[in-house]
């Protein structure tokens, strides 16, 4: 392991994450720049579920289900989505989109929660260039969370061409989902039709993984703090939180307290305040700093300004 000379105590920035597989990684890059020291530790695995399902749905085409456009709140969910094109493509080699408007999905509007999902759409169009795949990507620049996303569609949804006054749209989600946008969507009179297309479980190298990231860190005194840590989403902090409390110490929200662990203490920085109301309500954990965009620019900023304070 390699001792760094520090003069901020709070450097080391542990990301609970998967970095990105090609190039810079955004987040790792940002607090690079701002002089902190990111180790990024993937902390859940992602299996895809009724992809048959998700291709019958595509290869249906979305006239046919009445369908007035798709909701996609992850890249996972796009994922699946280009998952499930590749394999219609792949029984049907000769088949061209384009021969029909009944299977443009091209013109359909895909709602998503912010950029990193709208870029993986840009990126999937890029790779797939076929009318099966997402064309009109909305709501990236007006939400952050589900509540903002379900009022932009209620705002943004066109009326159905036929006349009826039911709107439709596919929701594509994970195993792990609140009802806060289906029950907004349902009081503006909007009907889904939901389909699981991911499911996440915990890796079972994250405690080994953990602990290399911690001796790659920065070597402080055990009674300064070591840096912080950042949750993403709520299934991903549950569910690590057993392996974090044998290297880290966390204060309780209740209290100055410190959990029982070890002796190495760390502050938290969440994504969004879904993930922040999880880690209080649910785990009782205080939180220091609440990032309201999941962009890295706006996490930097964040522990940046309270580093400062």
């Amino acid at each position: 392991m390699t001792t760094r000379t520090h003069t901020n105590p709070t450097k080391n920035v542990l990301l609970l994450r998967t970095p990105a597989e090609e190039g810079l990684d955004s987040f790792e890059d940002a607090f690079n720049a701002h002089g902190h020291l990111p180790i990024s530790v993937p902390v859940l695995e992602t299996i895809f579920v009724n992809v048959e399902d998700l291709s019958s749905k595509i290869a249906a085409g979305p006239q046919n289900q009445s369908l007035s456009g798709v909701i996609v709140t992850t890249k996972r969910g796009l994922e699946a989505w280009s998952n499930a094109v590749k394999s219609i493509v792949s029984a049907d080699p000769g088949l061209d989109p384009g021969d029909s408007g009944e299977l443009d999905w091209s013109s359909v509007p895909f709602y998503a929660i912010g950029k990193a999902t709208a870029s993986a759409a840009a990126e999937l169009r890029a790779a797939l260039p076929s009318r099966l795949v997402p064309g009109d990507t909305r709501g990236q620049a007006q939400s952050g969370t589900a509540e903002q996303l379900a009022h932009f569609i209620s705002s943004n949804i066109s009326p159905r061409t036929d006349g009826s006054a039911v709107r439709k749209l596919l929701y594509l989600t994970g195993d792990k989902n609140r009802d806060t946008l289906p029950n907004i969507l349902a009081s503006a009179g909007v009907v889904l039709d939901v389909l699981q297309v991911y499911a996440t479980h915990s890796s079972p190298s994250f405690p080994h993984d953990l602990k290399d990231a911690i001796e790659n860190g920065e070597c402080i005194d055990p009674s300064q703090t070591w840096g912080w840590v950042v949750f993403f989403a709520p299934s991903a902090a549950e569910q690590v939180l057993p392996a974090l409390l044998e290297q880290f110490q966390f204060q309780r929200i209740d209290s100055l307290t410190e959990l029982v662990g070890n002796t190495q203490r760390v502050r938290i920085t969440v994504i969004g305040p879904t993930t922040a109301s999880f880690m209080q309500d649910v785990l009782k954990l205080h939180v220091d700093v609440v990032t309201p965009k999941p962009t890295s620019k706006d996490l930097v900023s964040a522990i940046s300004a309270f580093d400062r304070t």
